[in-house]
């Protein structure tokens, strides 16, 4: 595996990509580039992606021992292992049952890594059938997990002590989603394969919906290096008919992410030279974090709308009233008490500001605000 010099690039996201790709692709780097590096600046930047334990088997296979990296690998491994010995349970209740259900995303691609635990997990997201919620949460308490979040949006959380985080989706993808995706995963129950209760989507399927659940990200608060990963991964264990994804990504209106994001992926991680699309791609994926930041979400949005920061400052402010407004059903999922009591919504935006105080989120928008590029 070749190691690159961007110069545009900061020198420890440089060794870190290089980490990766060689951990990703089985190759030892090369132990004289190893030992140059600045180890803990790369274990920083490698925790911001969640991508430490990723890190780990390269730096063991340039004969380099560093504790952080090993730790991060073994606990990844353990609560992955905890998490799936978990989620068998719940299959094993769900299908009797007789509730239909489909493991997402990381769940799935976790395994196509060269080793167990490599890719590091937060939780583990499952779609069912979203007329059985009741049922499932049912079966989540008697399993013992902790209901955090229900009939709140798109997903239902719930939480096992010490480390098991379940997100159960009702839909793919909701309100606040790009209306031709929203639209195109509408009736996914279609889509779907297997005869029994636990179901899957074909190849090509899978990979257009990991690269449309990457573009929501994208386009909004980021994504990072750890979902391109992801891709690559995904593209060189299983062979797709790239006709047929053509396609489909055009009907949602993601051809040109598609391309572009598989092309970075394909070429970052398989050593090849960058084109000026991909540095640029690049850029903003490196600097977004694995779960975006408050400044991307606050440019994309302004950008998306057109609104300068006073417009855009007026927004955040406003609380949809009527179904037409495309933000009620987003508004309408996240604060439900108040829209089943329509006569509080005028304290929404007192209420939402209190909480934005107490949990530093409005702190961190008007600081975002202030430095957007508009």
């Amino acid at each position: 595996m070749k190691a690159q010099s961007w110069e545009w690039l900061n020198v420890d996201a440089v060794d870190m990509i290089y980490l990766v790709a060689c951990a990703v692709n089985g190759v030892a780097p090369e132990a004289e580039l190893v030992a140059e590096m600045d180890l803990d600046a790369v274990y920083q930047l490698a925790r911001r992606h969640m991508l430490a334990a990723t890190v780990a088997p390269a730096l063991e296979a340039a004969g380099t021992n560093d504790e952080r990296f090993s730790k991060a690998l073994r606990h990844s491994a353990l609560k992955n292992a905890t998490m799936d010995a978990e989620m068998d349970v719940l299959f094993a209740e769900l299908d009797a049952a007789g509730i239909w259900h489909m493991p997402l995303k990381g769940v799935v691609l976790q395994h196509l890594y060269p080793s167990y635990g490599m890719r590091q997990m937060s939780d583990h997201d499952i779609l069912f059938d979203a007329e059985r919620a009741d049922d499932v949460r049912a079966i989540m308490e008697e399993l013992g997990f902790t209901t955090e979040k229900f009939a709140k949006g798109c997903h239902d959380v719930y939480h096992k002590k010490p480390v098991c985080n379940f997100e159960m989706h009702r839909a793919l993808f909701g309100p606040a989603s790009d209306e031709s995706v929203r639209e195109y995963y509408q009736n996914v129950r279609d889509r779907l394969l297997g005869d029994g209760y636990e179901k899957r989507l074909g190849p090509e399927d899978f990979y257009l919906y990991v690269t449309a659940h990457e573009h929501k990200h994208y386009v909004g608060g980021g994504t990072g290096l750890r979902s391109l990963l992801d891709t690559y991964v995904y593209l060189r264990s299983t062979e797709l008919d790239m006709g047929y994804v053509a396609t489909e990504a055009q009907k949602m209106g993601l051809a040109g992410f598609e391309e572009a994001n598989r092309t970075l992926a394909q070429h970052l991680f398989s050593g090849r030279e960058l084109t000026e699309a991909d540095e640029e791609m690049l850029g903003y994926v490196m600097s977004s974090g694995v779960y975006g930041t408050t400044l991307h979400r606050v440019e994309n949005a302004m950008a998306r709308s057109g609104h300068g920061r006073l417009r855009y400052v007026i927004s955040r402010f406003l609380v949809p009233v009527s179904k037409k407004d495309k933000n009620y059903e987003v508004m309408a999922g996240v604060y439900p008490f108040f829209y089943e009591h329509k006569w509080l919504l005028p304290l929404l935006p007192f209420y939402r500001t209190l909480r934005g105080i107490k949990n530093g989120k409005l702190k961190a928008e008007a600081r975002a605000v202030r430095d957007a590029k508009r």
